[in-house]
């Protein structure tokens, strides 16, 4: 869904207001709209440049958000190399959501719904009159961003920037789960299947535990996404089907993503497909470790 004003003078009084956010301080706090929830974003423009030059349109990873220090270090690492960016907060159906997601708040979202909000953005920025986009994601928002550039994304999507995506093994999945919420995942996970084909998906599955949040309350249709058999969740899988250069950056000391350069090195033809891993980045590429990311970004995208 792209975000639309009702009438030209709606229009014209938006863009005033968020030409004047970002006017001093190249920086802005901007929303839309989507299914009823505002969503928040933080547009930081380069010096001398304005959307119209380009933007980089940043995905953060799970149940995280744009402020995360990832997030604010890439954008101010991008700025300070002249390339905007524009770091979203995925909403996971909550209102305004800033900061990481409350485990105490019941879930009631799905991994693709990120698909969803990727696109209202991108329709956010084309409305803005943004030139070429890049779209970026970390982690599992890595994954959130290919799986769009390969299914949905549109002609402004002119390169696609992987920052440690996540990767799926159905074995791994099972055992993750079982770690962490001190349970089977099958029994769970047909239970769950059930009520969402018996059109119940948004009945809650009381303290079953989903994603960080042990003990957590999670609708069935939420929890069947994110444990389903999705061969879509490992990230390696749409490099493929993708029609614009795309670079994955990853950590040699990665511990949450594992094995990623063994995956994508057979893919990697410095064309089409690039790789690049940091020595000795873990998976948050923390302090000057983003520095590395923000460079090899900068290079990718440079004409």
């Amino acid at each position: 869904m792209i975000f639309y004003f009702k009438d030209r003078i709606t229009f014209f009084s938006a863009l005033v207001c968020f030409c004047f956010l970002i006017g001093p301080a190249n920086a802005a706090e901007v929303t839309t709209t989507h299914n009823n929830l505002t969503l928040n974003g933080r547009l930081m423009v380069a010096e001398g440049k304005s959307i119209k030059d380009g933007v980089v349109l940043l995905t953060h990873g799970t149940l995280a958000h744009n402020r995360m220090e990832l997030i604010e270090t890439l954008q101010k690492g991008l700025k300070e190399r002249g390339l905007t960016s524009l770091a979203i907060t995925l909403s996971l159906g909550v209102k305004k959501r800033t900061g990481m997601y409350d485990c105490k708040v019941p879930h009631n979202h799905r991994h693709e719904d990120a698909l969803d909000e990727i696109g209202v953005w991108l329709g956010w920025l084309k409305s803005q009159g943004a030139g070429d986009i890049v779209l970026m994601g970390h982690s599992r928002g890595g994954n959130q961003t290919v799986w769009f550039a390969a299914e949905r994304a549109t002609r402004e999507v002119k390169r696609v920037v992987l920052l440690a995506p996540a990767t799926w093994n159905a074995g791994r999945r099972a055992a993750g789960f079982k770690r962490s919420h001190k349970q089977s995942l099958q029994p769970v996970l047909e239970k769950a299947n059930k009520l969402v084909a018996e059109g119940k998906g948004d009945q809650m599955l009381k303290k079953v535990g989903v994603l960080y949040c042990p003990g957590a309350d999670v609708s069935a249709k939420s929890f069947a996404s994110y444990y389903k058999n999705e061969p879509r969740f490992h990230s390696p899988n749409h490099l493929s089907k993708l029609k614009v250069p795309v670079l994955v950056i990853a950590g040699a000391e990665d511990k949450v993503v594992w094995g990623l350069p063994k995956l994508i090195k057979p893919l990697a033809d410095g064309k089409k497909i690039a790789l690049k891993v940091i020595v000795e980045a873990g998976h948050f590429f923390l302090d000057f470790y983003a520095e590395d990311v923000a460079d090899a970004v900068a290079e990718f995208v440079a004409p």
